[in-house]
């Protein structure tokens, strides 16, 4: 029996995001006896390619002691508990997911604002929003001949709802935020596509409709929504809510087979006693390339085989032809 094949070698490691129901539990399942074989460039659905990441790191917090008994207070047994574990990265793309990851908090889509409007650090009082049509897809924004002309080919464009008053959480698909009193928004009919993660970039403008060079990540336009130009992304230092990811992170196999770790929910976490948010990474001074650092706290859920509490998930595909041990 030869050893070759057991040791596996890789070149990076590739990150991929799905988004966690914030009320009914985790829907992204990375089942390692369907999933494990993907071709990373075209993931399953629902988990979104967030590109190579560097520096990945997962430490575990749990911990072991020993039960005592008997009257020489012996080690009868062992116990796990405070259980916790923690995954540390740094993303190499930006885009709106990263940095909505890295950043924790809300994350906002700056939109074309009126030029007449008072200057406000995530965007002032934007121009109003057009509404879709019916027949409106999460690939092609159908908006009719006379409103299409306010786009062009690679604009940004957030799709969205109008914010109704309503409390809980907002955005279509994937929840952006958590309002608990619509004065503290402001009661901003904008509100919801200040910080939907359902934008796209437009690929190409059509007689009356906007198609997109990808799918919106939230899925078909709800009814009702409107569209409106983004012109950039903002996230802040504070906020109260918590973004919450599923996550699977992929060892590119180069030989010797695949490893994945797979995290049910992924909550952001802070390092102290400080929490560096980028570093600047040397190309050739003095130009260098700014890397978005990532810091999570894995929270727990259930296996649905056995029902234990787990945090992550470990999978090794090996080689073919490697030995088993």
């Amino acid at each position: 029996m030869t050893r070759a094949g057991l040791r596996p070698i890789s070149r990076q490691t590739r990150a991929y995001f799905a988004a966690v129901d914030r009320v009914n539990g985790p829907t992204a399942i990375f089942d390692p006896s369907k999933d494990g074989g993907f071709e990373l460039d075209a993931p399953p659905a629902p988990w979104i390619d967030l590109g190579w990441i560097e520096n990945f790191q997962r430490t575990s917090t749990s911990q072991i002691e020993g039960l005592i008994g008997g009257t020489a207070g012996a080690v009868s047994g062992q116990v796990r508990h405070a259980l916790g574990a923690r995954v540390d990265f740094e993303f190499r793309d930006w885009g709106k997911l990263q940095m909505a990851l890295a950043g924790g908090a809300e994350h906002m889509n700056v939109l074309a604002a009126d030029p007449s409007a008072s200057p406000v650090g995530s965007g002032g009082i934007p121009l109003t929003a057009v509404p879709l049509l019916a027949g409106s897809t999460a690939l092609e924004l159908v908006l009719g001949a006379g409103a299409i002309a306010g786009f062009e080919a690679g604009d940004l464009v957030a799709c969205d709802v109008d914010y109704a008053q309503q409390v809980g959480y907002v955005g279509t698909g994937i929840a952006a935020a958590y309002v608990k009193n619509p004065a503290d928004v402001l009661r901003d009919a904008n509100y919801v596509r200040r910080v939907t993660f359902n934008v796209g970039r437009v690929a190409q403008v059509m007689a009356t409709s906007l198609l997109l060079r990808q799918a919106l990540p939230g899925g078909a336009p709800a009814a009702g929504a409107s569209v409106q130009r983004v012109i950039a992304f903002v996230d802040r230092e504070g906020g109260s809510f918590l973004q919450q990811w599923s996550g699977l992170f992929v060892a590119e196999d180069e030989s010797g087979g695949r490893v994945c770790f797979f995290y049910p929910i992924l909550s952001p976490c802070t390092v102290k006693p400080e929490w560096v948010r980028e570093s600047l990474v040397t190309i050739q001074k003095p130009i260098g390339e700014l890397a978005l650092r990532a810091s999570f706290a894995a929270l727990p859920t259930l296996d649905g085989n056995d029902g234990e509490v787990v945090l992550c998930y470990r999978s090794y595909f090996p080689a073919t032809g490697a030995a088993v041990y």
